[in-house]
């Protein structure tokens, strides 16, 4: 067994199985960081510079359709802010859409509300057919893997793409960002959400449901076909401009009563229960470590204060019985049934057939052409 280890710069540690230490015990995660992203990554007025000439070429290109953009809104932080930032700031006009996988909390809704409804917008809602996601949900506990949330996360990507598509918009608009997500989740914890080899044969062997209106986008349709055939681009602004956690939330707070949550990515009910509680009690698995490291090697937060708020449980223990029932009885299923999935043999994904090897080889071209920035994963 692996002698537990921790990084002396973040919180990253040995539950990372693939975890390595240079001689001064800082991890492969800060390294890489420092090596392949830092300097290629301008939260800064030459950021700004870049993007506002993008948001000309937007413009542009787009003068006289009734949306330039389009974006998914969770109700998250970074989605929220985006929002702000590229109608408030920018003058874009985007196409904002939400998907209702059916695990909406009510703190989201309502701040999705609240930022549609100031900004003037309009709110596409695209409700995934439940019959559908519940037994993809299921799958996912019966293959015994820690990847439950492939279910929402591929709906999500799947609905912007063909969202794009359909209404003939070039640029999407992503949340996705180096200041809060420099540190990547490990394979092992969370695999990638688009690999239709993976994701097929989990529906092989554990599901039944025909799944005849859930979207589906594999990563040949949307990185290859929708980039290079149907020109759809995808663009993530805010590594292109200071983006500081706490200021984002405060001006979200005063423009738009926005409420934040307790965790990223706890917008989602599934997600707060699989993060907060599945993942690290069956496997280990605490993400706020991946969170707390991000900002800490943005100079957002420091060691120190990461390490004593992993003092505390990801879960609320008070909660927990009535969040198993609830997961429980959405699924329609018993507790039982639900905990029998929590002590079942343990699987990943390299235990069902898979693309990693095809993910792998286009990461090292996208990161040989600078075009995306690479994470040790």
């Amino acid at each position: 067994m692996r002698k537990y280890q921790i990084c002396k710069n973040c919180v990253m540690d040995t539950s990372d199985p693939k975890i390595s230490f240079d001689e001064n015990g800082i991890c492969d995660n800060c390294n890489s960081f420092k090596t392949n992203v830092e300097p290629y990554w301008y939260p800064n007025d030459y950021g700004k510079s870049i993007f506002s000439k993008k948001v000309d070429q937007i413009k542009l290109k787009s003068e006289g359709n009734e949306f330039d953009s389009i974006m998914g809104l969770s109700g998250g932080l970074d989605s929220s802010y985006l929002l702000h930032v590229a109608v408030k700031e920018y003058g874009l006009r985007p196409l904002v859409f939400h998907v209702d996988g059916g695990w909406n909390t009510d703190l989201a809704v309502s701040n999705i509300e609240k930022l549609v409804k100031k900004l003037n917008l309009e709110l596409f809602v695209e409700v995934i057919n439940w019959e559908e996601m519940k037994d993809f949900q299921l799958a996912w506990f019966k293959s015994g893997t820690p990847h439950l949330d492939i279910a929402q996360d591929h709906a999500y990507f799947a609905t912007m793409f063909h969202f794009a598509r359909k209404h003939k918009i070039n640029f999407i608009l992503n949340g996705g960002n180096i200041s809060t997500e420099g540190i990547r989740n490990p394979l092992d914890w969370i695999y990638y959400g688009t690999d239709m080899s993976l994701i097929n044969d989990i529906r092989k062997k554990f599901s039944t449901n025909k799944m005849k209106t859930y979207p589906w986008s594999s990563i040949y349709y949307h990185k290859i076909y929708l980039k290079y055939f149907k020109k759809i681009e995808v663009l993530r602004p805010l590594n292109f401009m200071p983006f500081n956690k706490k200021i984002a939330i405060d001006l979200l707070s005063k423009e738009y009563d926005w409420t934040p949550y307790p965790q990223k990515h706890f917008e989602s009910r599934f997600t707060k229960f699989y993060e907060g509680y599945w993942m690290p009690t069956r496997f280990g698995y605490d993400t706020r470590r991946v969170q707390f490291s991000s900002l800490i090697v943005t100079g957002q937060m420091t060691r120190d204060e990461a390490l004593k708020e992993l003092q505390a449980l990801p879960y609320n223990p008070e909660t927990i019985k009535e969040d198993i029932q609830y997961i429980a009885n959405k699924l329609d299923i018993t507790i039982e049934e639900l905990m029998s999935y929590h002590t079942m043999e343990k699987k990943w994904w390299f235990d069902y057939n898979n693309e990693k090897k095809i993910f792998d080889f286009g990461a090292k071209i996208l990161q040989f052409f600078r075009i995306e920035y690479s994470i040790k994963r």
